[in-house]
């Protein structure tokens, strides 16, 4: 399977999985209730919709997760950019409900480094966001909505490992 495959198949992997749930839990609200959750995030790997442009699908980077609610968490990080420029990011990950045992909801962040937005500044985004936690790993599915010809869109998958709840 080459790199720029996988996360499209992670994706697809998530969304068969939310059947296998109960029908009268398939979709959820989540409760809001308070959490402590902090979570060690990887970067990503992207599988980019605009595949011919040779863009960096390999994101490495690192970033940080605070779950303070059922439904919202607060996150940030650092990672190597599909321009292959290093890129900061910050912002809030609000999910209030759920297919089966995926979180549904958006990642509210601002990022920096793209040299075609903004000239390299800082920039807010939107980007729908599916999480699937098992224990204490997880995974993080953005996806990523193509912009003129500043922002290249595609599907991205980061790991990440719960340090402490």
């Amino acid at each position: 399977m080459s790199a720029a495959a996988w996360p499209g198949r992670a994706f697809l992997l998530l969304a068969l999985a939310a059947p296998l749930a109960q029908a009268d839990e398939l979709f959820t609200k989540i409760e809001a209730g308070p959490k402590r959750e902090f979570w060690i995030d990887s970067g990503f790997r992207t599988a980019h919709f605009d595949s011919d442009k040779r863009l960096n699908g390999n994101n490495k980077g690192l970033g940080v997760e605070y779950r303070f609610s059922g439904t919202a968490a607060a996150v940030a990080g650092r990672f190597h950019n599909s321009d292959r420029a290093w890129s900061n990011y910050a912002g809030v990950l609000w999910q209030p409900y759920a297919v089966g045992p995926v979180r549904v909801g958006t990642a509210l962040a601002a990022f920096d480094g793209y040299p075609k937005m903004r000239s390299g500044g800082w920039f807010p985004a939107v980007i729908p966001t599916l999480t699937y936690d098992y224990g204490r790993v997880g995974v993080n599915v953005g996806i990523i909505p193509n912009y003129k010809n500043r922002l290249y869109g595609g599907i991205s998958l980061q790991l990440k490992v719960k340090v402490f709840e």
